[in-house]
Parts: C-alpha cells; sequence; structure tokens
C-alpha cells in the first residue's frame, strides 16, 4: 500500500494494493500492523456503512468527548471528502482538507480523532464505509456548519440536500472552547 500525506499532516490518503484480472479484483482493507507502520495505529471498534444520493453533504461532524478516528473509503460511487482541524491550541486550527474517494480509485482516507469529518456525494449514489476508533456515542455527538466562510471549503456542491441537524449546525467560532478536542503535539 502506498500513504500520501496532506496538507493537515495528521490526514493521510491510503492507496491499497489492488489484486486484479478480467474476474475482479482483491485488496486489503484494514491489517492492523500494516497501517500502523504508517502511522494510522488505531483498533477499529465499529464499522458503519451509508448510502447516499447525488448531492447529499453529511457533516462536518465530530464526537466530544470520546473523539474518533475513522478511516473512510467509498464502495460504490465517488464522494468529496473532507477533515477540518477543529482541536484547540492547533497551529492548523480551522484548515481543512479535501479529497475524492470512488470506487474506481479504491483510496481511503485517513481523519484522525480531534478533526470534523463531511462528505459530499458527486455521482448518481454513494456507498460509504467507516472504520472508527471508538463507538459512535449519541450524546456526545455534535457539527459544525458546512458552509462556514470562516472554514471556506471548496464543495463541488452548492446547494446540497442536508440533514436537520447539519442544517442547523453552528458555525466554528459559535462553538464555545470547551466543546472543542484540545491539541497535543
Amino acid at each position: 500500500m502506498k500513504v500520501h500525506p496532506t496538507r493537515l499532516p495528521e490526514c493521510l490518503i491510503v492507496e491499497p494494493q489492488v489484486f486484479g484480472d478480467a474476474r475482479g479484483f482483491f485488496c486489503e482493507q484494514w491489517n492492523a500492523q500494516r497501517y500502523a507502520e504508517h502511522g494510522i495505529a488505531m483498533t477499529a471498534v465499529q464499522a458503519n456503512l451509508s448510502r447516499s444520493a447525488r448531492g447529499v453533504l453529511r457533516g462536518l461532524h465530530y464526537q466530544l468527548p470520546n473523539p474518533q478516528g475513522k478511516l473512510v473509503s467509498v464502495l460504490e460511487g465517488e464522494a468529496f471528502d473532507v477533515a477540518v482541524d477543529i482541536r484547540r491550541g492547533s497551529p492548523r486550527f480551522g484548515q481543512w482538507v479535501g479529497v475524492v474517494l470512488s470506487a474506481a480509485n479504491q483510496r481511503q482516507f485517513w481523519v484522525p480523532p480531534g478533526f470534523a469529518h463531511g462528505f459530499a456525494v458527486t455521482s448518481e449514489s454513494c456507498l460509504f464505509h467507516y472504520f472508527c476508533s471508538t463507538p459512535y456515542d449519541g450524546p456526545a455527538d455534535k457539527a459544525i456548519h458546512w458552509d462556514d466562510p470562516q472554514l471556506a471549503i471548496d464543495w463541488p456542491i452548492a446547494r446540497p440536500s442536508l440533514s436537520a441537524k447539519d442544517e442547523r449546525a453552528p458555525r466554528l467560532s459559535e462553538v464555545e472552547p470547551q466543546l472543542l478536542p484540545d491539541y497535543t503535539a
């Protein structure tokens, strides 16, 4: 596998080795030892799937307490995936990185704990997969507004379909500091 850094050094793009022929393909989606060797040291405790239609935007979500790291990929379709550094005291606070994930490119994206995460579906539909480092914790679930001008994320969709939760999410500047994760160097 190949691991590529992004402009947010904790967020990584993973290109698994794909073995394919006329019959189909095989690729390893998770191997704790191999991923740890590349800086993704997590215990996957939960795996999730979501299916969304074109134009759906989910995010920007995070969990506090019990922040989640997420290794995400697209099994069918295509999505623009985003991670935002929301760690108090981080030298990259408020910065984001985006990557196109698709069934065709087989990429994975590592979104570490302490980052908000979201994606926008750019294909007819999208089957999105998450390996999570901590279980989902409903009362700890939080969101930042997807279109926060301070973040200036270059989403590929102008008028996304949003959940009620995502429509009413606050801007990053409106979140009380104690409701954001801490940065540790």
